[in-house]
């Protein structure tokens, strides 16, 4: 019970941390003209960080880890690697409103791939969170218009496709080293990124203010990709997507409000739209949380 109430809290911040990642890449010089390299920095200190995180807490025995991360590792590793990519590639070609709102389409491709490939069951509460969520995004979806905006649509759409898979990989075999996947996602999101940059004749080096802002933002991503992964355990895969969706809600905020200079005000209806997620996951929430008083 106290593990189930804990793990709530702990994907919540997971998700929050991880909201700010619209805000860091609003601050990048011509982001549109260098997503690749970008990213090649950011999944590199998320392979780094995730590595010396391991050797911190377990020593020199966190090399043992990567031959244990059979195929459900692996695969998460690159859905997560995926996902990286596409975000930027979304977050870079259209607004952050439709680039986050397309994401909050993870809990029904987590529940659906983990029904399907798990038997997970869909508790009513969530399956009625998700239905609100559902409303929220479609209200979201209007705003997608023009040739970039559905390029970022289809981008933000396959970056939660990406994050559900990595989900459920996290609940297939419960023993795969969980922070290995991560790592795996980071090396691989690196080296993708360095053969298309090699291919498209382009540097890999780019300005000390962008490499700092990839820096910084492959940081917060692993700092709550380790928090998100170490409640995996407790919550359904369908639940874990679901609490994250604060990322969705911050990373709308943080660009909005004007304190921080972005000033990209959303229109009336991701502002409905943004409204119900938010309801969605106080409905759920509140819910669990009863549950567990009850159990």
């Amino acid at each position: 019970m106290i593990k189930n109430s804990s793990a709530i809290i702990i994907v919540l911040i997971a998700g929050l941390l991880w909201s700010f990642g619209p805000l860091v890449v609003r601050n990048i010089d011509n982001a549109e003209q260098i997503p690749w390299q970008y990213l090649f920095f950011r999944g590199s200190v998320i392979f780094l960080v995730l590595n010396i995180y391991l050797f911190l807490v377990e020593g020199s025995r966190f090399t043992k880890n990567y031959y244990k991360i059979g195929l459900s590792g692996f695969i998460g590793g690159i859905s997560l690697g995926v996902a990286n990519i596409t975000f930027i590639l979304s977050l870079t070609s259209t607004t952050a409103a439709v680039t986050m709102l397309s994401i909050a389409a993870m809990p029904f491709m987590a529940a659906l791939i983990a029904y399907f490939f798990l038997k997970e069951k869909i508790s009513r509460t969530t399956l009625f969170s998700i239905i609100i969520a559902a409303l929220g995004i479609i209200f979201i979806s209007l705003d997608a218009k023009g040739e970039k905006s559905l390029f970022g649509l289809v981008n933000g759409l396959l970056s939660g496709l990406g994050f559900a898979g990595f989900t459920v990989s996290l609940r297939w075999r419960k023993e795969t080293p969980k922070f290995t996947t991560v790592a795996v996602a980071g090396i691989f999101c690196a080296l993708f990124s360095v053969i298309v940059l090699f291919f498209s004749e382009k540097d890999l080096l780019i300005s000390i203010k962008n490499t700092s802002l990839s820096t910084l933002h492959g940081f917060l991503v692993c700092t709550g990709i380790i928090l998100y992964a170490s409640k995996s355990k407790f919550l359904p895969a369908a639940d874990l997507t679901l609490l994250s969706l604060t990322e969705v809600l911050g990373g709308i905020f943080w660009v909005w409000i004007p304190i921080f200079g972005i000033n990209e005000v959303p229109n009336f209806n991701t502002i409905i739209g943004g409204i119900i997620i938010t309801i969605a996951i106080i409905f759920y929430g509140y819910n669990a949380k009863s549950k567990l008083v009850k159990y």
